[in-house]
Parts: C-alpha cells; structure tokens; sequence
C-alpha cells in the first residue's frame, strides 16, 4: 500500500508574533497507508481538531511539510486548495452540516455540482448513493424531516460524492444515541472493506477507535501514542463471554431445578415410608390389643418371657396383669357356680 497522508514536523500557532501567541501543534509527525482506518483520539484542548483541520486543507500549517495523495500542500494556492477538498477529501461533520432548505437528493449532489459535472449524472450518482446509505425512499425529503440518523447517512453519501481518496469524520456519532451511532459505524466498515476508501475518525470515544486499524493518541500537540486496534466491530467477539454465561447459568438452572427435583422427590418418597411406618405401627399395636383381649378372654395367664405386648424390663407393669389374670380367674369361677346351679338358695322352694 502507498502512503496517502504524510505530515513531517507540523507547527501551528495561532497570533504568531502577538504577546498572545499559541502554539498548538508542536511538530506532528504521522504517514497514513491507502485504504487504512485509522482513529485520532485525545481529551478536549488536545488538539485533535486542529490536526484534523490540517488534514482535511481547512487550514495551512504555520511549519512542516504535507503531502496529500503525491501532492505538497504547502505549495497550492487556494484555488487549488479548493479543489483538493472538493475531490480528494470527503468531510463528515458532528452536526451534519446540510443545506436545510434543499432535499437530500440535492445535498447529495452539491459537491459534484460545484466540480461541474453534468445534471443527469449527478442525479444519477445522488440516487445510487442514496441507496448505498439505505435511504432511498427519503431522496426527497428536508433535513428536518429526518432523523439525527438519516441526517449523517446523507452527510456520509454526499462525503461520498465525488470519490474521494480520503473520508474525514469528526465526531460523527457524537450527536446520535448509540443504536444509531452503530450503524453509522457500520456504513464507515462497509465503505473501507468494499471501498477500500481511506477514513480518518476524530473521536473521543476509545469503543470506536477500537474498532479501527491503528488508533493515535494526541495530548498537549503532540502524538504520544500509536496501537493497533482490531480493525473491525468487536461485538461478536464481546458476544462470546456472554453467550457462554448465559449458556453455563441455563446449565446451572438445569442442575439445580434436577437437584430440586430430587430433593422433593425423596421428600416425597421420606413422607410416604414415615406414613407407612406410622400405619405399620398402628396395626401392630391393633394386633397386640386384640391379642392381649383374646388372652383375657381364654383365662390365659400372661407369659412375661414370651409375651411380646410386655417389656422384659417393666415388672410393674407385668405384676398388674397377673394380678387382672387371677381376678378374671376367680371372677371366671364364680361365674361357673352361679351358672351351674342358677337356684341354690332355692332347692327348697323358699324365697330368698
């Protein structure tokens, strides 16, 4: 790839000669490869800005050399000045900057108008690059029938007009809410891959510069970093972590509703064998009633060593039953006299 942008040692002062001279710039020196995607980033009073007004020939250097695309900018006049921006340069600004009383359709072709290309083909190329940015169904619309959205898609298609080698956005997502801004971001992506246009991005956002090729940090006029960035949209990449948590907390649901599941089941299961023992219990304490009568009834003494309703170690208890046993006995025997002769006291005929 060749060098588009080259600056060695760029100076700029403001008031030079004054008391209240400014230098702002202190010597920049940057090289920017064709078709790359590079981030200017920094805090506000960084300077940023007016490196970006160097780049884009709004303004002239007060030191340093610039070559633009093989041309030395330091020796153009303004007419020539003027025809750099207008063909080799693409500008995106924060605020959008259309022309409010004129269509979209026609503030796409304002660029190519002021080149001098004819009519049909202006309308031509406004209506494909109206199509390109999806808003193509709004080619006659007023900027202030749009959207911040549409509004920086038609800014991005008449940047667009003319071909130019080179895009400049300045904070162009600074004023759209984030989904938007995303997809301004996305059409940037989409004019470097199948463009292969060279985009220079003015941003204070350290997300966005992210996403491009290299990304330079300017502080105080002067260049104190350069990095790679990742060169594309990080938000697959970002959706891998989080896919992956939400696939381990659906197992971790899974796993702990089976282990609920088991728990009540067993629950249940501890319920069942409790009540069953319960019943148990009740019948055998039924039976050993109903032994311990059918006993009382046969005049069967009890058996303190084979009788399983008495307690090897309760002698009190046993010592009462025998002492019932025996009452029965006698009760039995009496029963048997009164039974065998119901008229003893009467064998005489007398009355008792």
């Amino acid at each position: 790839m060749s060098t588009i942008i080259k600056l060695e040692n760029i100076v700029k002062r403001f008031y030079e000669g004054q008391e209240n001279e400014l230098e702002i710039l202190h010597g920049i020196s940057l090289e920017v490869e064709e078709g790359e995607f590079v981030a200017i980033v920094g805090p506000s009073g960084s300077g940023k800005s007016t490196l970006m007004n160097m780049i884009g020939v709004l303004d002239r250097p007060t030191s340093g050399t610039y070559i633009l695309d093989g041309i030395n900018v330091g020796d153009a006049d303004d007419s020539e000045l003027s025809d750099i921006r207008n063909q080799k340069i693409g500008f995106v600004f924060q605020t959008y900057n259309l022309i409010s009383k004129t269509n979209a359709l026609k503030n796409i072709e304002l660029p190519m108008l002021y080149k001098g290309t004819d009519r049909n083909t202006r309308i031509k190329r406004a209506k494909e690059l109206l199509e390109l940015v999806e808003m193509g169904d709004r080619a006659k619309h007023l900027p202030e029938e749009l959207s911040g959205g549409q509004k920086q898609r038609v800014a991005i298609a008449r940047a667009m007009a003319n071909d130019p080698a080179i895009i400049l956005a300045d904070e162009p997502t600074g004023a759209l809410d984030s989904k938007t801004g995303r997809l301004v971001m996305d059409l940037f992506h989409k004019l470097n891959k199948e463009k292969n246009k060279t985009i220079v991005l003015i941003t204070h956002s350290n997300e966005l510069a992210s996403e491009t090729d290299r990304i330079i940090s300017i502080k105080d006029g002067n260049i104190v970093d350069i990095k790679p960035g990742n060169g594309s949209r990080t938000e697959k990449q970002e959706n891998i972590p989080v896919k992956n948590e939400i696939e381990e907390a659906k197992t971790d649901i899974i796993i702990t509703e089976d282990c609920e599941e088991k728990s009540e089941e067993m629950k249940i299961e501890n319920s069942i064998e409790e009540k069953y023992n319960d019943v148990e219990e009740i019948k055998d304490s039924t039976k050993e009633e109903k032994d311990s009568t059918k006993e009382n009834n046969d005049n069967v003494s009890f058996d303190s060593g084979n009788d399983n309703c008495i307690s090897n170690n309760n002698d009190e208890i046993l010592e009462e039953k025998n002492i019932h046993a025996n009452d029965l006995e006698n009760k039995s025997e009496n029963d048997d006299g009164i039974i065998n002769n119901p008229n003893n006291d009467n064998e005489n005929g007398e009355e008792k």
